[in-house]
């Protein structure tokens, strides 16, 4: 197990709230994906239940608590979405007596796939917990979470440290480790890239193929095929970065971030207004279960609008 530094900030305000007794009962987890996120939900039950209080920062690699007091809601894997009677199923059993005297605690991850219809459900349980309860959503696209949600949490951003801290702490974790291109693959997020390591090649490679399509070097219908047969979730969770990371660029006029495939003279002909749009159909297909839509067609679709630089026309 290893300390989580850059959640260092995050989580000594945590402690100094607890030990205020000022901790909130509802917070809202946000970040980039290979932040550690959910490491964080996991410390901050343990802290609040007395399950392990020795550790100072969140660890890795993540484990989740078990405690007669804690529940940890997720996706079934026989449906695409959190639904409302699991949240009903939750906010029943918060209401009852904790078990063990330190109150009760729960994890919705990831809050955002909840349906509206689970999301409603729990609106009374956000605004008012019964008895000494924490209640935690951890979300990786804050946008798809209900506003009544989202104004009912205390939201907590969990960030990217920068390259040289999230370098520092993979060479700790895996010693002489060829950390820089992964890391830079995986959007600076350190524990994203612990994965990318492990696919650099691919990684690479799809770098190249995304480029030459927005230089009109090679087909999109090409790419998409050979793409296919790449594991999906790890294509889909590539080209969300990429995409994010052209949004920062664009939006912010920052210079060009680490990892990005794309040259800034072709991205600045970009119609940047449907970025948004593309990323948001890449996370709507991330969101849903494998083998519930047809690989390659999405593939095809996501890389031919790509190929026209996002022009309206197309889009639509």
């Amino acid at each position: 197990m290893i300390d989580i530094s850059w959640h260092k900030e995050f989580a000594e305000q945590w402690l100094g709230r607890a030990q205020q007794s000022r901790l909130p009962h509802a917070v809202l987890l946000a970040g980039p994906h290979g932040t550690g996120k959910r490491a964080a939900a996991a410390w901050m039950v343990a802290q609040k239940l007395g399950i392990d209080r020795s550790h100072d920062l969140p660890q890795f690699p993540f484990e989740r608590p078990v405690h007669a007091d804690l529940h940890w809601l997720e996706r079934p894997e026989d449906k695409k979405s959190i639904v409302i009677d699991q949240v009903r199923s939750l906010v029943g059993e918060l209401s009852l007596t904790s078990y063990l005297g330190e109150g009760k605690a729960a994890v919705i991850e990831p809050a955002d796939i909840m349906t509206t219809e689970a999301a409603n459900s729990l609106l009374k349980t956000l605004e008012e917990p019964p008895g000494d309860t924490l209640l935690i959503l951890v979300a990786d696209r804050v946008g798809r979470l209900p506003a009544t949600v989202f104004s009912r949490c205390q939201r907590i951003e969990i960030r990217i440290p920068g390259e040289a801290d999230g370098l520092q702490w993979l060479d700790k974790l895996h010693p002489g480790g060829h950390w820089s291109e992964a890391l830079r693959v995986a959007g600076l997020a350190p524990l994203a890239a612990i994965k990318a390591a492990e696919s650099l090649e691919t990684s690479s490679a799809m770098a190249r193929d995304f480029a030459n399509i927005l230089g009109g070097s090679t087909s999109p219908i090409d790419v998409a095929s050979t793409w296919s047969k790449i594991e999906p979730i790890f294509v889909l969770d590539w080209l969300s970065r990429q995409t994010q990371m052209a949004i920062r660029m664009l939006q912010a006029g920052d210079s060009r971030p680490p990892g990005l495939a794309i040259g800034e003279s072709a991205l600045q002909r970009i119609d940047r207004r449907n970025l948004f749009c593309y990323l948001d159909r890449i996370n709507r297909l991330r969101g849903q279960p494998g083998g519930s839509w047809n690989v390659q067609t999405a593939f095809e679709g996501l890389l031919i609008d790509w190929a026209s630089r996002l022009d309206n026309k197309v889009m639509e």
